[in-house]
């Protein structure tokens, strides 16, 4: 199916002798590929007598090559799939192989996407980024402090540096633009985290989606902002190269050189807002946050600071948790 998006991705007709010739299957087999693409893959295909097959929106698939003629693998080493359960549980499984970080691993699309708090993130072929980093920390859990806000300031300069000069950043995983969420970060452990373990940095960015069912909070993509296509492959790269920057000095500095920088990016900064922990609800105002990365609330006038994966922030006029 694969090899036939790639004779499609030009978005124009090709007839099925065409195809079939191409691929070197009879047109019945032609009919079954497409058949395949619209049920398995939800790829939508206009078909007219005479002339053929062509796609109905317009796709940029990965590319090997491309990604690694724009520098992608100087980053560092990559895997490209079809189609995962989920980029950071074969980014594990890698690991349990051998295969020795730091190494991405990317995906066409995720048919078990995860975000935070166990919430499904839609995968949709071709139309995202889904990718996962893995990262060999060897000095303890302390260069894991702040580390997914940092990484979260790498995704919001790629996405200003690609055209999107609103996107903003809440804590502690998400990335906005006009109050939507546009990407999410979910970082996760294993190994030793007081000697030498590897942390998955799961990266997930809407970038051609244009409609999704399912989506419990206001989502956009880049697609949407900028008002045209945008090729996922020159995204990767710039996504990458700020990553490697951003990791890099983390690694040095550790998160405390970047609580300012953070905090000016902080769209919630000085906000009413409504913490959910649990069953725990709490109020305050959004302070900023503390040298390795907890939320500072001012709740009736006393300082709280708040950490830990499983928790949910809101406006305080937004009841959503």
């Amino acid at each position: 199916m694969l090899t036939l998006l790639r004779l499609l991705e030009d978005g124009r007709f090709h007839s099925g002798q065409a195809i079939g010739d191409a691929l070197c299957i009879s047109r019945n087999a032609v009919w079954k590929q497409v058949q395949r693409l619209e049920s398995e893959l939800g790829i939508a295909l206009n078909r007219v007598r005479g002339r053929g097959y062509q796609l109905a929106s317009p796709l940029v698939l990965l590319n090997d090559a491309v990604l690694r003629d724009k520098g992608l693998s100087d980053i560092w080493p990559f895997h490209i799939y079809e189609s995962l359960d989920s980029t950071s549980v074969e980014a594990t499984r890698l690991v349990a192989k051998g295969v020795e970080p730091p190494f991405l691993v990317l995906s066409e699309r995720q048919t078990s996407g995860r975000g935070r708090r166990g919430r499904i993130w839609q995968s949709p072929f071709g139309v995202n980024v889904y990718s996962s980093l893995v990262l060999r920390v060897q000095k303890g859990a302390r260069q894991l402090e702040g580390l997914s806000l940092v990484v979260g300031l790498a995704v919001m300069r790629a996405l200003r540096a690609s055209g999107l000069n609103e996107a903003g950043l809440k804590w502690p995983n998400d990335i906005l633009v006009g109050g939507k969420k546009i990407a999410g970060i979910l970082l996760e452990l294993t190994g030793d985290p007081a000697d030498v373990c590897h942390v998955v940095v799961g990266v997930g960015v809407n970038v051609n989606m244009a409609n999704a069912e399912g989506i419990e909070q206001p989502w956009t993509s880049m697609k949407l902002e900028l008002q045209r296509m945008v090729d996922r492959n020159e995204f990767i790269c710039v996504l990458n190269r700020q990553l490697h920057g951003y990791l890099s000095r983390h690694a040095e500095l550790g998160f405390a050189a970047f609580q300012e920088e953070w905090e000016s990016n902080h769209l919630w900064q000085g906000c009413e807002v409504m913490l959910a922990s649990g069953t725990q609800r709490i109020e305050g105002m959004v302070l900023g946050i503390d040298r390795v990365g907890a939320l500072r609330l001012s709740v009736s006038g006393v300082e709280q600071r708040f950490s830990g994966g499983e928790i949910s922030l809101r406006l305080r006029d937004d009841r959503r948790a």
